[in-house]
């Protein structure tokens, strides 16, 4: 398992092995949310990387908004 130690300026060094798992690269953008006692990172994605990422989704069973009450 990696881990990262915040410095005194309270930065983070993302590992090597996950930062190349992940294909980030310096300078990239995050979002970080705080869910409890636990902090995520989620690298921002342009619409161009993202484009066919639903791809052979199944739709089926999700509410619409007639479902609303």
């Amino acid at each position: 398992m990696a881990s990262a130690t915040l410095s005194s300026k309270y930065q983070l060094a993302i590992p090597k092995a996950i930062r190349e798992e992940l294909g980030l690269q310096a300078g990239q953008k995050f979002t970080v949310l705080a869910k409890g006692n636990i902090v995520e990172l989620i690298p921002q994605r342009s619409l161009a990387e993202s484009r066919g990422l639903f791809k052979g989704a199944d739709p089926t069973g999700y509410r619409d908004r007639k479902d609303r009450v």
